[in-house]
């Protein structure tokens, strides 16, 4: 087996949702930006097709693997270019499912690197790009792991965005939210967003005290929603505002998890610690974000 490639957790720093249109999407805003930690994908090259062994903590949590996006991606691009090494891919499932940390798209962008790297292409060859918008809506954002500003129905991406690093904790209380029962929540509810649209990328401040009173100014829109969901979510919520020098708290993209950011790494590293001793069925983890 080849060096593991990582496949780092995606967090959406904030997500503003518009109604539901006529064609069952909506409309989102939302700034991206990636974890020092996530899954890790192996590949060894050599027959036809693809196939997949799943292990890690979250194995049985990933689902069939033959339903796997890592599957998805890599039939998705060898139907777009012929020559395409087949091969085993072994997946390090550490993130949880249905935490809304984009584990699964960032496992696909993660193998389809790799079949780059394999083939002797680039990263940004339209056949890679095309495979990933055909595997998921957050697959793109994730191929180069670099934070951006996402609009439309999740299929607009801005440039890589200037971002200060964040020190942060993670923490997905044990339950996962379904991202369709989520958007059904916030429809149901007539829920709308607290934040009107219209952020540029070039309104995102790049020094950090800035950035961060950047970030206050915006929401989850999903957030209650996600609490009708999985009560837990608030629960974790609530957790991490017991702690003075929080700076930032907010759910990722559709639930359960929630991040809370610091401003240095030994913070989030001591409250990490506290959480996972009061809970030690969550999964909890310090990081820094970027």
């Amino acid at each position: 087996m080849a060096v593991p490639t990582p496949a780092p957790a995606k967090v959406n720093l904030f997500l503003h949702v518009g109604s539901l249109r006529a064609d069952g999407y909506h409309l989102i805003e939302s700034l991206v930006a990636f974890a020092d930690i996530g899954d890790e994908l192996r590949f060894s090259p050599g027959g036809e097709g693809f196939s997949i062994r799943v292990e890690g903590r979250f194995a049985k949590d990933a689902g069939a693997p033959e339903k796997n996006l890592v599957l998805k991606a890599a039939d998705a691009l060898s139907r777009k270019l012929s020559g395409i090494s087949g091969g085993e891919f072994l997946l390090t499932k550490n993130l949880p499912a249905g935490a809304g940390l984009g584990g699964g798209s960032s496992d696909a962008a993660a193998a389809l690197r790799m079949l780059a790297a394999e083939n002797g292409l680039i990263s940004a060859h339209p056949a890679i790009l095309a495979a990933a918008r055909e595997t998921g809506a957050d697959v793109a954002v994730c191929l180069e792991g670099k934070a951006r500003f996402i609009t439309g129905i999740g299929d607009i991406l801005s440039a890589p965005v200037s971002i200060p690093a964040l020190p942060a904790v993670l923490v997905w209380p044990g339950a996962p939210a379904s991202t369709p029962d989520v958007y059904r929540a916030f429809d149901e509810a007539e829920m709308k967003h607290s934040t009107p649209f219209g952020v540029q990328r070039e309104d995102i401040p790049t020094e950090r005290d800035a950035f961060i009173e950047f970030l206050k100014k915006r929401s989850n829109d999903l957030t209650r929603a996600a609490w009708r969901v999985t009560p837990y979510v608030a629960e974790a919520d609530a957790v991490l505002r017991a702690v003075d020098r929080t700076q930032l708290i907010r759910m990722s993209g559709s639930g359960s998890a929630v991040f809370a950011i610091y401003a240095s790494l030994d913070e989030a590293e001591a409250e990490a610690k506290a959480v996972r001793d009061r809970y030690p069925n969550w999964w909890v983890k310090a990081t820094t974000l970027r």
